[in-house]
């Protein structure tokens, strides 16, 4: 006579992975807003420097007229953008931390940088 094995989830172990998919599911939740904050500005200081300002007050104006459009835009403000210029070309970086609560006293912080291609 042959004894089968029984496959499947305890109890316990459902439990377990509920939990860990409960958790992994909020963090992602409260994280996935400030990603494409960060792709948003990216993609505006892209735009910003593919049209090559000629000062850096229009520049900073350009940022803040885009920050006036794009809801999403709330981490950092024209002055926190680094603007130079290299070969004629204008670059331009950022940088800033986001903190993310997750719950109680519990946070994430996560920094961001980039610059302008």
């Amino acid at each position: 006579m042959r004894r089968h094995q029984q496959r499947g989830l305890s109890l316990l172990g459902l439990l377990f992975w509920g939990a860990l998919l409960g958790v992994t599911a909020v963090v992602g939740l409260r994280v996935v807003p400030t990603v494409i904050e960060f792709y948003t500005i990216q993609s505006a200081v892209d735009r910003i420097a593919k049209g090559n300002p000629a000062t850096v007050p229009l520049a900073r104006a350009e940022f803040e007229r885009i920050k006036e459009v794009e809801y999403s835009i709330t981490s950092i403000d024209s002055k926190d953008l680094v603007i130079t210029k290299e070969n004629d070309k204008v670059l331009i970086s950022f940088a800033y931390a986001k903190q993310v609560e997750l719950g109680g006293p519990v946070s994430l912080v996560i920094k961001y940088e980039g610059r302008s291609h």
